[in-house]
Formats: C-alpha cells, sequence, structure tokens
C-alpha cells in the first residue's frame, strides 16, 4: 500500500510539475554571491565545448566585468558561448559598450523579450530565468543575477543580498539544457541537436532525485506544484520569497495547512528594492496571521531567494516568486528535490536566516513586527534603481482578479484582498468618468492599440503562410528526388 501511495504521490508531482523525477545526481547548496559566483567562474573557465548561460540581469559593474572576460577568454579559446539576457531586465544596467565587447570575442549574445512592431505584447513576459550549464556535464541554478549588490563590500560598507542557488551534476543536467535551448530558440536560430545532451548519455554522480520545473507563460507548473506542496505538507513549510503578492488560492492552501497543524512559516524582505512591492506584500499577511501562519521579515538589505522545504524531505530553489508575474507570466527555471539530506540543509540555512530576522504579529488592528528593527524599513528605491515593471505587472492582474471574482461572485473575497478591490473599483471608476467627459482619450489609445494588433497579426499570419508553402515545397521536392533515385536504381 505504501509503495503503490509512493507511486500515485510521483504520478501527481510529475503531471503537476510537467518535470519527471530524475534520479542519480550530486546536488550542493550554494549561499549568496560569495559561493555562487566563484563556483559559477570555475565551471565557466574549464568548459571545453559550451557554456550557455541563461539571466534576468547582467550588470556592467566589477562583478559583472569579470563574468564577461572569463566568457569572452573560453569564446577565444574556441568554445561556443551562448548568452540570454532579458531585454527589459538589463535595459539599465548595462551599455551598448558592454555587450560589443562579447561580439568582438566571438559570444553569441542575445536579448529575450525585446519589443517588436509584430509583437505588441511580447514585452510582457519576461525572461526571469537565472541558469548556467556547462558541457552537458554541470548546471546551476538559482535566483541570483549576475551583479555587485550579490556581494559585500566591505570598503563601502555593503552588505550582500541573501540569496540561494544549487550546482547539480549528473543527468538531470540535461533537463537544464534543454530548457536553456527552448528558451534560446524563441530569439533566434536554434542550437544544434548535438549540443543538447539527452539524459541517458549523461553519466550518473550521485544518488539525489530531483525535478527540472522549466515554467513558461501560462503554464503555471510552479504555482500547482507550490499550491501541491502545501496540500501534502504534513509537518514543516518553510518558504523564502523575495517579493512575495500571492493570489487568494495560495493563501487558503497556506493557511489550510496550519490550521491542519502544519508549521508553516514565511521570510519575506524586510526591505524590498522594487517600489511598492512591500506594501503590496504586506496587505495579505493580516489573512495569514490569522490563519496561523508565521511571518518573517528579513533585516539585512535584501532577501532574494525563492526557496521552499517542506517535512525536511522535498525543497524548491529557483527564480520564481509568488507573485502572478513569476507564476503565470515570466519564463522561469527551478529545481524541485526530493532528498533528505538536501532538505536538512535547507531547514538549518532557513533556522539560520530566521536569526537575523524580526517576525510580525497582529496587535489590535495593526500588523507590527515583533521588536525594533536592526536597519529602517524604508523602500529605497531610488538606491537600487531597479524596475518596477514586474510589480506593476502582478499588481494589475492581482486586482482585475479579485475585482471579476466580486462582480461574478465565482468565489468568495477574502478580507485580503479588500485593498486590491478598492484600488482596481477607484480605477474603473476614473476610466468610467474619463470616457463621458473627455471620450477621444480612451477611443484613440483603443483605436491606436487595435490597429497595431491587427497589424501584427496580419503580418504574423503572412510569414506563417510563407514557412507553411516553402515546407510544402521542400517536401514535394524532397519526394520527387527520392521517386527518381527509385527509378534510377530500378532502370
Amino acid at each position: 500500500m505504501t509503495r503503490q501511495f509512493q507511486l500515485l504521490a510521483d504520478q501527481a508531482f510529475a503531471r503537476t510539475a510537467g518535470a519527471p523525477l530524475v534520479g542519480g545526481n550530486a546536488v550542493r547548496l550554494l549561499k549568496d554571491g560569495n559561493e555562487n559566483y566563484p563556483a559559477w567562474l570555475e565551471a565557466i573557465r574549464s568548459a571545453k565545448h559550451w557554456i550557455h548561460l541563461e539571466t534576468y540581469i547582467l550588470h556592467d559593474d566589477k562583478i559583472g566585468r569579470v563574468f564577461a572576460e572569463a566568457l569572452c577568454e573560453r569564446a577565444r579559446a574556441g568554445v561556443k558561448v551562448r548568452l540570454l539576457v532579458d531585454w527589459l531586465g538589463s535595459l539599465l544596467k548595462s551599455g551598448p559598450g558592454f555587450w560589443r565587447t562579447f561580439a568582438k570575442a566571438g559570444v553569441d549574445a542575445r536579448s529575450f523579450g525585446y519589443p517588436t512592431i509584430d509583437s505588441p505584447l511580447g514585452w510582457v513576459s519576461r525572461d526571469h530565468r537565472k541558469t548556467l550549464c556547462v558541457d552537458g556535464r554541470i548546471a546551476f541554478v538559482s535566483g541570483l543575477c549576475v551583479g555587485d549588490e550579490w556581494l559585500a563590500d566591505p570598503k563601502t560598507g555593503r552588505e550582500a543580498q541573501r540569496d540561494t542557488g544549487v550546482m547539480i551534476e549528473g543527468p538531470a543536467v540535461a533537463d537544464c539544457e534543454a530548457a536553456f535551448a527552448e528558451a534560446w530558440s524563441t530569439t533566434g536560430q536554434r542550437i544544434p541537436d548535438d549540443e543538447i545532451p539527452q539524459a541517458a548519455n549523461v553519466a550518473e554522480c550521485g544518488d539525489v532525485a530531483l525535478r527540472v520545473v522549466a515554467t513558461m507563460p501560462a503554464t503555471a507548473g510552479v504555482f500547482k506544484l507550490d499550491q501541491l506542496v502545501a496540500s501534502v505538507a504534513r509537518e514543516t513549510l518553510w518558504i523564502t520569497d523575495a517579493y512575495f503578492v500571492g493570489v487568494s488560492a495560495y493563501i487558503r492552501a497556506l493557511i489550510a495547512a496550519a490550521q491542519d497543524g502544519v508549521d508553516v512559516r514565511m521570510l519575506v524582505p524586510g526591505t524590498v528594492d522594487v517600489f511598492g512591492v512591500g506594501a503590496m506584500s504586506r496587505s495579505g499577511f493580516r489573512a495569514l496571521l490569522e490563519g496561523g501562519v508565521r511571518i518573517f521579515e528579513w533585516n539585512g538589505p535584501m532577501v532574494h531567494a525563492k526557496t521552499a522545504v517542506a517535512d525536511g524531505k522535498w525543497a524548491r530553489v529557483g527564480s520564481s516568486n509568488l507573485n502572478v508575474t513569476s507564476w503565470f507570466g515570466n519564463w522561469e527555471l527551478d529545481v524541485a528535490i526530493e532528498d533528505e539530506p538536501f532538505g536538512a540543509q535547507m531547514m538549518e540555512v532557513f533556522e539560520r536566516d530566521l536569526e537575523n530576522s524580526t517576525e510580525v504579529v497582529l496587535k489590535a488592528r495593526k500588523v507590527y513586527s515583533v521588536e525594533r528593527r536592526k536597519k529602517p524599513r524604508i523602500e529605497d528605491w531610488r538606491r537600487h534603481g531597479r524596475s518596477t515593471t514586474r510589480a506593476a505587472a502582478a499588481g494589475a492582474i492581482r486586482m482585475g482578479r479579485t475585482l471579476g471574482a466580486a462582480i461574478t461572485r465565482r468565489r468568495e473575497v477574502g478580507p485580503a484582498e479588500a485593498i486590491n478591490l478598492f484600488w482596481s473599483s477607484l480605477i474603473f471608476l476614473g476610466l468610467g468618468v474619463l470616457a463621458f467627459f473627455v471620450p477621444k482619450a480612451i477611443s484613440l489609445p483603443f483605436g491606436i492599440i487595435a490597429v497595431w494588433f491587427a497589424v501584427a497579426g496580419l503580418f504574423q499570419a503572412w510569414r506563417l503562410y510563407r514557412r507553411e508553402t516553402r515546407e510544402t515545397v521542400d517536401k514535394t521536392k524532397d519526394s520527387r528526388d527520392a521517386a527518381d533515385t527509385r527509378t534510377h536504381h530500378h532502370a
């Protein structure tokens, strides 16, 4: 019975995440930039065949230039180096001169999701993955971009952002390589098949089983996986997240687990580097706290990790935040590791992180921290200069969903969503008043957008038609050549 249940559980996880469980791996937990970056650079400098680096942001700063030089040196040595960054993420973090160094060295550097005339909404989905694959033998999956803010600087007093990653060796590396190849293919020419290793051809390096969860827009693999884990956790569920803006379904799953006796804890930043996300995150605290979930706020400059550990047996590490943008809109990459020793490591790290955090509690009708913070809780968005696009997108979608639920009554709107309902209603009221008194302010932008979408659709339809025509012609030509060959042999 136990064996049958285990098979059913494995099937449920595989179907939910859209990723099979792959055994025979060695996994190493890496904390912050001071452990991740040296391991990444060592792997890059040892590359003999290819390097695949995919990151949301590659900064043109001290550590960014170290990585640039390492990648360029390998490219000059004949290694195939492919670099994929998100266009919007890196827009203000690196200039044209920085990218020209890659071109001169022979690095194939591409940007994901830049706006084009034939894809009006292409920029909405971001490539938020952070992964490095080398020679099909080693892979890194993490929440870290490449930038100085992930490293401490004693001279200036800058503290490093708290973040987490893993190093993987074994058959699961093939899944990481395949995920990179899929994202790469959206930006141009595909990677040759002989440079995408198969799991069967990668030697086993350990006894750790894991899933590589590569999500794309609308697939919601991690969202479904997070809800499943919240449902099956029996003793503990400890979560660290950088930009938590939970939807009702996930909040209810956490509350249900807590009310069933599970020790549910959540560690979030005390200081958030994206303007507005801190307030949006705290708007959902009351419902969680009243439901028995314990919330802690990091006292350092920023906790950027995206991790979870359940019952000390299952853990997730990667790039997905607990918000609508990551769950439904972005390209993300996470690993779900089913291994007790690794789970124990994750729990130890989480407990140490709580030593530098402050617990949040309810007092009267307000949310308070238990004790005074070590650092002021000010969202220093000007200093960090981080784009607010992700926060705006997550907030807009969340407010839209809440208003839709309230109007259609397809579900009960919870107290945690009151602020979203208020602001979404206020926005629609403003649009309605504007339409009454200045109709052109609504009709003109709508007309421009409608024409743009129509032209983009017609252009893509024409391009698909041409592609289909070419493929049909090629197939016909191949059939005729084959027939001529058979006739020749017969003669």
